[in-house]
């Protein structure tokens, strides 16, 4: 069974007169890394979001580990999503009112099941990964607010990795990095989800980091939907 199955997905935004996506057929199986790219206004994110079970699709299926996001109601969406989904968010939406570790911590508090695939303790794996996204110890207790966009950026990395999730969506994780930063990041990020054997889908605009990945998609190319109104 693929993590993700995506059999004729459509999309449409509530009022509009067509669909912004649509996407006929994409399948990703467990430890997969795909690379997604595309212009800006193309869609890579609202695609992530119906990955992610934040939106759902207006036709066709979306399933995660073999179940279609659209038959769960909103609440067993969130509970699916914080036990088997790690996101690194474009903005990071960290809560600024809450220390580093706190929000590292999060998806352990909203997942038992994150929790208890934390070695040896979540505390222990939230220390962990703030040390290997090169984050100094003394910023650990610092409300999120208090940091630069680029530690938010790792806080937001180590969050979405914490408790070993089957599928980790990235949206433009680097865009603050600077290139030694940058190529630390990737080595973590892809060695996580490897040592874990998740699946990655991973949006960016810079191409240079495609070669890591084991495929990738341009999805002005996969969406039909694109294609047509061009």
């Amino acid at each position: 069974m693929p993590v993700l199955d995506i059999q004729e997905l459509r999309y449409r935004w509530r009022g509009a007169s067509a669909d912004a996506l649509f996407i006929p057929q994409l399948q990703l199986a467990a430890g997969r890394s795909l690379f997604l790219h595309g212009p800006s206004g193309c869609g890579k994110s609202t695609l992530l979001g119906l990955l992610a079970g934040v939106l759902v699709a207006s036709a066709g299926r979306v399933s995660l580990m073999g179940q279609d996001w659209a038959t769960l109601g909103g609440a067993a969406r969130d509970a699916r999503r914080a036990r088997h989904v790690g996101v690194i968010f474009q903005q990071f939406n960290l809560l600024p009112y809450l220390s580093v570790l706190d929000n590292v911590l999060l998806p352990c508090r909203f997942s038992a099941a994150r929790a208890a695939r934390c070695a040896p303790t979540p505390l222990a794996a939230a220390r962990q990964l703030l040390q290997q996204v090169s984050l100094p110890e003394a910023a650990w207790a610092r409300p999120a607010a208090m940091l630069s966009v680029g530690q938010q950026q790792r806080v937001a990395a180590a969050r979405a990795l914490i408790g070993r999730p089957e599928l980790v969506i990235a949206d433009e994780p680097t865009s603050a990095l600077d290139a030694a930063l940058r190529d630390d990041f990737m080595a973590l990020l892809l060695g996580e989800c490897r040592a874990s054997g998740a699946t990655l889908v991973f949006v960016s605009h810079d191409e240079r980091l495609a070669v890591q990945f084991d495929e990738q998609l341009s999805l002005p190319r996969l969406n039909e939907a694109g294609r047509a109104a061009a």
